[in-house]
């Protein structure tokens, strides 16, 4: 079923159709999400409001883009809210995962290394311009094309090929 007969059901009062759109995509809006706060309980709690946010606001989808780009910026706008609001505690948590993450056979040193591997390429993409990042998550993370990147950025082609360039020149400044 197309994103348009599902939006059609859900606008008709169809509860199943929301289910079949949410399963549809709760896969790839959890990955993005991910791409910008890097904690799965965090990510899967993001994931849930974007979706009660979808649902309320899917009456207001007017189907200029597709039903995908326009739930892609929301992704990304709630995302980045939620980074800016909680900066603080990140730093805390991922010092608190070190200690607390059981161990895959691998040494306490090992184990340590991994994650300050882990933290420095977080830090590194989270340090990133927020429209680098944006559109690294999405080209990384999300496997998206450039063409629907600029479309969920309201942008060029040529600008998203160049916060790319970029953004990976940054980082692998930033962690040489």
């Amino acid at each position: 079923m197309s994103d348009e007969q599902l939006i059609y059901k859900i606008n008709s009062s169809d509860p199943s159709a929301f289910k079949t759109l949410m399963e549809k995509y709760q896969l790839q809006v959890f990955r993005t999400v991910m791409g910008f706060v890097h904690s799965k309980e965090d990510a899967e709690d993001i994931t849930q409001d974007i979706f009660v946010k979808v649902y309320q606001s899917l009456a207001s989808f007017k189907g200029e883009s597709e039903f995908s780009t326009w739930l892609y910026r929301i992704t990304v706008n709630m995302s980045i809210n939620f980074v800016n609001r909680n900066r603080k505690n990140r730093l805390l948590q991922s010092l608190e995962d070190i200690f607390t993450k059981p161990g895959n056979e691998k040494t306490p040193l090992e184990q340590l290394e991994e994650s300050e591997r882990d933290r420095r390429i977080q830090k590194a993409i989270d340090s990133l311009t927020e429209r680098q990042r944006m559109a690294f998550i999405l080209s990384k993370y999300e496997e998206l094309s450039q063409k629907t990147i600029a479309s969920v950025m309201n942008t060029s082609e040529g600008a998203v090929e160049q916060l790319l360039q970029r953004a990976k020149s940054n980082l692998q400044r930033k962690l040489s």
